[in-house]
């Protein structure tokens, strides 16, 4: 799908192959473009080459962790939205990442359930209007 018909850009970094495929098919399906990276590095030089909405990253992978790619990108914009896809998150996770920005944060745990995937999404991206 050409980049003009995406409604929303997604940056993922995932090392696990099968499960960033998936993914990709997924989200292109849902109308978003997609910029797949296999590790925190490569997503860092994506990100400074490409715009996007939404990072989604898992926290273990090569050459540079998720959480410290989380860390460099809200470092630049802090109101980036993350959506973190880990078997194992570390019990104060949240609280430590949601400090390196303004943006909303949210854990799916692998295996992530597509449908979970774009209700969160829709939630970072598209947030209800704050209530009078």
């Amino acid at each position: 799908m050409a980049d003009g018909g995406c409604r929303r850009r997604v940056l993922v970094a995932e090392d696990d192959v099968l499960l960033a495929e998936t993914v990709d098919d997924f989200l292109r399906e849902e109308g978003f473009c997609v910029l797949i990276s296999s590790d925190g590095k490569i997503a860092l030089q994506v990100a400074n080459e490409r715009h996007f909405d939404a990072l989604l990253t898992d926290l273990r992978m090569p050459n540079l962790d998720g959480a410290t790619l989380i860390r460099r990108l809200r470092a630049e914009r802090p109101e980036l939205p993350v959506i973190v896809m880990s078997g194992y998150a570390p019990p104060d996770w949240q609280t430590t990442l949601q400090q390196e920005g303004e943006g909303p944060l949210i854990l799916l745990n692998k295996p992530v359930r597509m449908n979970h995937l774009a209700r969160a999404l829709r939630e970072v991206l598209d947030p209800p209007a704050a209530s009078q």
